[in-house]
């Protein structure tokens, strides 16, 4: 029995941040991107060149068990799958006060959610500016 809520412990770590993608446009596959080499930018204007717009980025996480940096994480993952290396921000929203005590109280939780864009940057236009 022990075994079995660790186990449920650890899937819920895993599966905190749930993010989905919808891809954008005639962008060509790319070979996948490790998460690590998957660059955020605040703006589009802080983009350093040329770039193609891959896919827009939708996260959902539990507010009490997630938080920015694990959004991003996992923006970053489904990003470099889709061959991006880099994300746009778009922003990231907090349930308010009131939601998050409903979710308490209701044993429903309130979810922070957050989108991106996933982008290819082309390497040799950074070279350019």
């Amino acid at each position: 029995m022990r075994r079995l809520g660790v186990i449920v412990a650890l899937l819920s770590a895993i599966a905190c941040v749930q993010t989905n993608a919808v891809r954008l446009g005639a962008a060509p596959q790319r070979a996948p991107v490790h998460a690590d080499s998957v660059l955020v930018y605040r703006t589009a204007s802080q983009v350093p060149g040329k770039y193609e717009e891959v896919a827009l980025l939708n996260s959902t996480g539990s507010s009490g068990m997630t938080n920015e940096e694990q959004m991003f994480n996992s923006m970053r993952k489904k990003a470099g799958q889709l061959g991006a290396n880099g994300i746009v921000l778009d922003g990231i929203s907090e349930p308010s006060a009131g939601a998050k005590v409903a979710g308490a109280v209701l044993g429903t939780g309130a979810e922070r959610k957050g989108k991106a864009i996933a982008i290819y940057v082309f390497p040799d236009s950074a070279s350019e500016q």
